[in-house]
């Protein structure tokens, strides 16, 4: 059958709907219908209808995460009773250790080291056992909680790298001469056809660095200083940037974690450091050459 209209010998025909379109159509209708009733649908200003089943995915969210909360104190009130020691000895308190450690750092951490903890350009490498204040657990767990320049903690660890060109303490030809002995320390290859400017760079070093780093260059973890003789460098160590860390000097800011992160999760932060490292270490040893 036809509409009974045509165009230029082209009819429209009166096709039906298929009864599957109307089937499915009809069902939509009949679950919808059934879903307003029975499950929360429609606001009301500031509430909403509550359907007779009374279900509350909100409700049941935070059952969920109080349950996931009490699982987890479990385990974690007895790593915040335990000695550091006595965690890294037990082997399912540490398997909590790598997959919490590791949901803690992704969320507070590895914006700035890294995903992997290896450190990024002005940020430290944190597996790699070479620690400005000091590698154990203690050391690590003080950093962690007070910081560095931290604005918010009487406590922070201070840390400043005077800008000694900018300011005018050294000359551009002191600064340079610096920035080639600093660099020999750590490749004592650069120093060949650089032996004058090395020398000179030695004095200057003397006379304006080994307060911090030391008469070596090794460094003070004291004071937060690193070791220069190394090869793990935070702002780079290729002479451009030797040379732009003597100049400008380096204020780098650690956040202090103790008004964001408790006590326990701190703890689990340093374990899994020091597990990540020592991960990292053997695996490299077993893959070294014999």
């Amino acid at each position: 059958m036809t509409t009974g209209h045509e165009w230029n010998g082209i009819k429209e025909l009166n096709t039906p709907v298929p009864r599957a379109v109307w089937f499915f159509l009809i069902v939509t209708v009949i679950f919808s219908i059934g879903y307003w009733v029975l499950m929360p649908a429609w606001p009301l200003g500031d509430s909403y209808t509550r359907g007779l089943l009374g279900s509350d995915q909100k409700e049941i969210v935070a059952r969920r995460v109080e349950a996931a909360a009490e699982e987890r104190a479990a385990w974690a009130q007895r790593i915040a009773a335990m000695d550091y020691a006595e965690v890294r000895a037990d082997p399912a308190l540490m398997a909590h250790v790598r997959e919490d450690g590791h949901r803690l750092f992704g969320d507070n951490c590895a914006a700035c080291h890294g995903m992997d903890a290896t450190g990024n350009s002005g940020f430290p490498n944190l597996v790699d056992g070479d620690w400005l204040w000091g590698g154990s657990p203690d050391a690590i767990a003080r950093t962690i909680t007070v910081g560095v320049n931290s604005p918010v903690s009487k406590d922070t660890r201070v840390s400043q790298m005077m800008a000694f060109g900018k300011d005018g303490i050294l000359t551009g030809e002191e600064v340079m001469a610096t920035a080639d002995y600093v660099k020999s320390l750590s490749d004592p290859g650069w120093a060949k056809g650089k032996a004058a400017s090395v020398a000179r760079g030695k004095g200057v070093f003397a006379a304006n660095c080994v307060a911090c780093h030391g008469p070596q260059g090794k460094g003070s973890q004291e004071l937060g200083a690193p070791d220069l003789t190394d090869r793990n460098w935070i702002y780079g160590g290729d002479i451009d940037a030797i040379h732009a860390t003597i100049e400008n000097g380096r204020q780098g800011e650690m956040p202090a974690w103790e008004h964001r992160l408790s006590p326990a999760d701190r703890k689990i932060l340093v374990l899994y450091l020091l597990d990540r490292g020592e991960a990292l270490k053997a695996g490299a040893a077993k893959g070294a050459p014999r």
